[in-house]
């Protein structure tokens, strides 16, 4: 059997290929391109293994069979193929063949879902130092079998792809404020909206996708649709492989930057959903770019003909700092009928004032917001900052906001900070029921709100003092001068043991 172990220690592998050679943010786009062409290979090889069986070698049978199922390899773009070519001078040019084959052969399914990929790159060196690279590449997933029915259990190769996006996109990520969501604050994220069946879940700075993939598991049958945007071509790529892993086929994620130009459009109007998930990128710079604004923040206005879905009527954010933008994108994205939003924020979205002050005043006032809840920090990949989580609901009845402190509930990691199952559990249960816990929970009044002039940040309603505890100063000389006089007896001691060596 193949087990998640087995494909991480291949990927590892197959990333010491590329080391030294491109940025180590690229790998994942080599390394998980590979793993799916691999994925689907096998998995095909092993239907045909099937169909052989059932046909008797009827070889016309079984290629209508193939050409029918979920999806279709053409021989020719087959991982084994690429295997025996692997010392081929124009092996670059062949995968990039392969992977162009697959997606024309199985329609809009796979369509462009390879992106910009290129193996043959003059990045990866000249020819000979490309080809002598590829051929170790390739032999490295040679030494995995990820036909179905070796695979440990029916999603290890998922999970295993989802660990290693996570892994690999760390560095890639930093410069824009962009952050893996760490399976733990997922689950999080998709036990509080608690998705319902045939609800639509929605998630507009979508990533590789981890986010929509543990709501939608959590959906009785796995009745629901999944909807995404991606501004970067090569993630939307990912989330497309990562969805087709989870067997979401049907999962619709657009390509574009969602803020200036949001795809989920039904009638000139913005789409609306029952469960939004996101996690989008920190405190955004310039992210009203196609907004062609002013330049000064305290000056940014923005016009109705240039946002006509009227997102920015309760506030236009900074120019410099993207969180509302989100925000508020996705709050006029939340069905008005009991929709349920998670989304996991910087704490300056808590307490920094201006425009964005006006605009939480706002999402207050129109009692929007139902919860924030604070993390440990350094959980994410490539930072160390910590985040919040913010949960909005439609059509709430009582006019309060529940806060949590949970940044102390965790377990240190060497790189990373992890939360574990109990501290999971506490956040999602306080959150549903919705109970005070000394030092740990508050629900906080509109008029206690208020009075703190709207600024949430957290300390200000959960206290997590610790008084230190009072020190006995007698009792401390009293140790101390039991200690000096121990020590005394034993330099009596060793001053006998001396003498009686002669020293």
């Amino acid at each position: 059997m193949t087990t998640k172990e087995d494909i991480q220690k291949v990927l590892w592998n197959a990333a010491g290929s590329f080391r030294g050679k491109i940025d180590s943010g690229k790998y994942k786009d080599y390394i998980l391109s590979m793993l799916f062409v691999k994925y689907l290979s096998d998995a095909i090889k092993e239907t045909k293994e099937e169909l052989e069986r059932k046909y008797g070698g009827d070889q016309e049978r079984i290629q209508r069979a193939l050409q029918r199922g979920r999806f279709f390899v053409p021989e020719e773009a087959t991982f084994d193929y690429l295997y025996a070519n692997k010392k081929a001078p124009d092996i670059g040019s062949k995968i990039n063949i392969a992977l162009k084959a697959i997606e024309n052969a199985n329609g809009g399914k796979l369509r462009n879902i390879f992106g910009q990929i290129d193996f043959n790159s003059q990045e990866l060196g000249d020819n000979k130092e490309k080809v002598a690279l590829l051929s170790n590449f390739l032999e490295d997933f040679n030494s995995i079998d990820l036909r179905p029915a070796q695979l440990e259990g029916v999603d290890e190769i998922g999970n295993a792809y989802m660990y290693m996006l996570a892994v690999f996109a760390s560095d890639a990520g930093k410069k824009g404020g962009e952050f893996y969501t760490p399976e733990q604050v997922s689950e999080i994220l998709a036990r509080i909206v608690e998705p319902k069946e045939n609800d639509r879940i929605y998630d507009g700075a979508c990533g590789s996708g981890s986010l929509l993939i543990k709501a939608f598991n959590q959906v009785p049958n796995k009745k629901a649709q999944i909807y995404g945007q991606e501004r970067n071509f090569q993630t939307w790529g990912l989330c497309r492989m990562n969805m087709f892993i989870h067997d979401i086929d049907d999962a619709i994620i657009y390509q574009g930057d969602t803020i200036s130009n949001p795809q989920n459009v039904e009638d000139g109007k913005l789409m609306q959903f029952q469960c939004i998930v996101a996690n989008p990128p920190f405190s955004l710079d310039k992210w009203a770019n196609g907004y062609a604004a002013d330049s000064n923040d305290k000056d940014f206005k923005m016009s109705k003909e240039l946002d006509p879905y009227k997102r920015f009527d309760w506030g236009v954010p900074p120019k410099s700092k993207g969180d509302y933008a989100f925000i508020l994108h996705m709050l006029h994205c939340l069905d008005g009928n009991n929709g349920r939003m998670a989304i996991i924020m910087p704490h300056g979205v808590l307490f920094r004032g201006a425009s964005e002050g006006e605009i939480r005043k706002k999402l207050i006032d129109l009692n929007l917001l139902d919860a924030v809840i604070g993390l440990p920090a350094n959980l994410f990949y490539g930072t160390s900052i910590p985040a919040c989580i913010l949960v909005f609901k439609k059509g709430r009845t009582s006019r309060d906001v529940l806060f949590i402190d949970a940044s102390k509930e965790f377990e240190q990691g060497k790189n990373q900070n992890k939360l574990r199952p109990e501290d999971i559990d506490s956040i999602v249960n306080t959150y549903k029921s919705r109970v005070e816990k000394d030092k740990y929970s508050h629900i906080a009044t509109l008029d206690e709100i208020k009075e703190n002039d709207y600024n949430l940040n957290i300390p200000r309603y959960v206290d997590t003092f610790e008084e230190e505890e009072q020190i006995d100063i007698h009792a401390v000389m009293a140790e101390i001068k039991d200690l000096e006089a121990k020590r005394a007896e034993l330099d009596k001691e060793i001053e006998v043991y001396l003498k009686e060596l002669g020293l």
